[in-house]
């Protein structure tokens, strides 16, 4: 079972006649002239783009203040100046800094650990799910055993334990799940990961850990720390608003990240770094960025309660929505009207995941998916 590829889903909505520009230069109205110049929102210049899962707010200031005054080390290769990256990711994560791999974005990071581990046996995973790690580890010879989602729509950690056999390589687990925002149970994840990475390695993808809305709520590094084969991935992409500029990292212990080290493709760049730098200090940005997504999210949910239409709780910077219509033929008709939605996951291919925009570019998608599915 594999879903269209991210790649093809945007080239056909990007090259719809069809879109509408929503005004040029237009600012966020529900944010001051202040909070415009620190957190840099998108001016609306359509199409809206509500598929991608993207923070359009940001890069801070504080962000592009460090990008710029790294322009001078543009000449330099950046492996000389990542070690403070290095040592400020180790301390937030609470580990040694050989169990941090730099990677552009987390996508190469999970690209890397499907080849550095699947290679030459397979890989289980749910569907649907994020799916980076598997379609690259298929083009390098790598068997992908696909478990549905259970009825609830969750990862089925028992259907996936039953199937561990000695051709399994690695386990890929997304939580909260892209597209669906679930979020699995704290001690019943822990549990499965603990007991599974005896077995084969664990891959725990938290890119969107920092939109969980559940007190305490584990990462699965508390096990990379116990020394379990586990590996958590991260990215700067989303809260942080760097989705453009491919800053992410993983968190194995020494064995497994010396593994990864050696098999990183992109590495990270200058402006990445020093903007990397930047943004995990920027508490200010943190903050206002987890606020405004949970106040998109608020007003995306009042508009599918309005229309009846069901949606699961969401702990990611979008919602999973039940249309009744075929998202292929819903993604073309909301790009008539100046939007991209997100694209089709199969088999559940009558559900929708929209992104969570600014506020105005989300008042403006409510009015205009309650036209179409009104």
């Amino acid at each position: 079972m594999k879903g269209i590829s991210r790649r093809d889903w945007i080239k056909t909505a990007s090259l719809s006649s069809g879109l509408t520009l929503l005004g040029a230069n237009g600012l966020i109205s529900d944010l001051s002239a202040e909070e415009i110049r620190k957190f840099n929102p998108r001016p609306l210049a359509g199409p809206v783009r509500l598929g991608s899962n993207e923070n359009p707010y940001g890069p801070s200031e504080s962000m592009r203040k460090a990008m710029t005054a790294a322009f001078d080390y543009g000449c330099r290769y950046p492996w000389g100046y990542n070690a403070s990256l290095v040592k400020m990711i180790a301390e937030k994560e609470g580990v040694p800094e050989d169990y941090i791999v730099l990677v552009a974005g987390s996508t190469e990071g999970l690209k890397v650990a499907g080849i550095t581990f699947g290679k030459g046996g397979e890989i289980i995973s749910c569907s649907p799910t994020f799916l980076s790690m598997m379609e690259y580890a298929e083009l390098w010879g790598t068997e992908i055993n696909w478990v549905p989602l259970n009825k609830d729509l969750d990862f089925d950690l028992e259907e996936i334990e039953k199937r561990v056999s000695h051709e399994t390589r690695l386990v890929f687990l997304c939580n909260p799940n892209n597209p669906t925002g679930k979020l699995l149970p704290a001690q019943k994840v822990m549990d499965f990961c603990e007991t599974v990475s005896k077995r084969a390695v664990v891959f725990s993808d938290e890119a969107y850990y920092d939109y969980i809305t559940e007190p305490n709520y584990p990462s699965m590094v508390e096990l990379v720390k116990k020394g379990h084969d586990v590996v958590v991935s991260r990215t700067l992409s989303k809260v942080y608003g760097l989705a453009g500029i491919r800053m992410g990292y993983l968190i194995a212990k020494p064995e497994l990240a010396t593994k990864l080290k050696d098999r990183v493709v992109a590495n990270t760049n200058i402006m990445a770094i020093e903007a990397g730098k930047a943004a995990l200090q920027d508490k200010e940005f943190y903050k206002f960025s987890l606020q405004k997504n949970a106040e998109a999210k608020s007003l995306l949910c009042k508009t599918l309660d309005e229309l009846k239409l069901p949606y699961l709780e969401s702990h990611a910077n979008f919602v999973f929505f039940q249309s009744g219509k075929d998202v292929s033929e819903l993604g073309k008709t909301m790009a008539q009207k100046g939007f991209i939605i997100g694209r089709p996951f199969p088999p559940l291919n009558d559900w929708c995941r929209i992104s969570t925009g600014t506020i105005e570019e989300v008042q403006l998608y409510n009015q205009a998916i309650k036209e179409v599915l009104g």
